[in-house]
């Protein structure tokens, strides 16, 4: 029998083998906490730690000391949001953010309204792009903190945020963005992109599960954060408890392997996305492709089938792993909120399926994924009744 096809990327990636390799030694032999300071073992596991956080900041292109390590991205947007939400409340008490952000985001976000903080959530248009002139018009002198996705886990649409960071910027406003799935993808440069925080995940870049970085501008201007963990007061005292050495130490050597990487994955990926997208809109009528066609991640496919429900159409392809959107609200059995942000027909919602390629993707893969996806929309649409991409959502 053929091994199961993966194709959910954007969900998880594997452990790159040579990650594994840089991290075996740190659940071993350099076991020690990097916290004890008073021998050998506790020095070589701050040692793995500070050259993760070397190679972690030159990812970013910002400074180690302005980047503290996470379990991941999901905390470090809620110690961005939180963080900003208490230690600027005497400046001001409204955040904005954008409708189609991850769930961690708009969750956040919910808890500070039920608190007593102003949230404007923005929409977007059809193909889950935010105005930055939405933006500006949003911003009040009450404003303490934007937050806006780099690149969206559904549909792959690639934000303007040099332009939102300008405008933040000029209005002496935080911008916090949530660049989990465009780190190792796309080019990422704080400084540039004028970010005062920016979350990422390790599980995202082949690297370990339960390690992530926050990074927080420590000048021009300097971000202020409240602790949202008390204890020990590790990572500059913001985010207290025992270093998770051999994550972080996977962390940094999966962010090197990235930058190594990075140009000839974009265009490989792309190579294969794009030749999937042809594939299956030449073969089918009725497919349509979400999100920005050309401001996208190279390695997302978010499609929908009209006339095929999604659930149907995954359970009849057991051995091709994919996904009806964020897997980390995968346990809510509602439409995806990004597809009903970009105002679609209720019959694309129902019907998309996201493709996330990533690494270990081969072309036989992809045809193989072609194959079976054709075959088995063909089928299902021959016992499902007419329907009509007419009513919206």
């Amino acid at each position: 029998m053929r091994p199961p096809v993966y194709m959910d990327y954007h969900a998880t990636t594997p452990v790159d083998p040579r990650v594994l390799e840089a991290m075996l030694p740190y659940f071993s032999e350099k076991f020690g906490n990097a916290s004890s300071r008073q021998h050998s073992f506790g020095w070589m596991a701050e040692e793995g730690v500070e050259s993760a956080r070397v190679v972690v900041a030159r990812s970013l292109g910002c400074e180690p000391k302005e980047i503290i390590f996470t379990a991941g991205a999901t905390e470090g947007n809620n110690l961005a949001l939180k963080g900003v939400a208490e230690a600027y409340r005497a400046k001001g008490d409204h955040i904005i953010t954008v409708q189609t952000e991850h769930k961690s985001v708009l969750d956040t976000c919910k808890k500070l309204e039920k608190s007593g903080l102003k949230v404007t959530f923005l929409g977007v248009d059809e193909f889950g792009v935010v105005d930055p002139a939405d933006v500006r018009s949003a911003i009040t002198p009450k404003t303490i903190l934007v937050s806006v996705m780099t690149a969206n886990n559904e549909i792959g649409t690639i934000q303007d945020i040099t332009a939102i960071g300008a405008i933040c910027r000029e209005r002496d406003v935080v911008l916090h963005t949530d660049a989990t799935q465009a780190v190792g993808k796309i080019p990422i440069d704080v400084n540039a992109m004028k970010v005062d925080l920016l979350s990422l995940s390790g599980h995202k870049v082949y690297g370990p599960k339960g390690i992530g970085a926050l990074f927080i501008r420590n000048k021009n201007p300097r971000v202020a954060l409240a602790a949202q963990t008390d204890g020990g007061g590790h990572e500059r005292g913001l985010r207290s408890g025992t270093l998770n050495v051999p994550g972080i130490v996977g962390l940094g050597a999966a962010l090197g392997l990235a930058a190594s990487s990075r140009d000839e994955e974009y265009e490989r990926t792309k190579r294969y996305r794009d030749r999937m997208l042809m594939a299956l809109t030449r073969g089918l009528d009725e497919v349509y492709l979400n999100g920005h066609p050309a401001s996208r991640l190279p390695n997302n496919l978010n499609l929908s089938f009209v006339r095929v429900d999604e659930n149907a159409l995954m359970m009849s392809m057991k051995d091709v792993a994919v996904s009806t959107g964020s897997a980390c609200s995968s346990s809510t059995p509602e439409p995806s909120h990004v597809l009903r942000a970009l105002r679609l027909p209720a019959a694309r919602v129902s019907s998309a399926i996201r493709f996330g390629l990533g690494r270990m993707t081969t072309e036989e893969e992809v045809d193989y994924v072609i194959d079976r996806v054709l075959t088995e929309v063909r089928r299902l649409r021959s016992h499902a009744p007419a329907m009509k991409v007419a009513s919206a959502v």
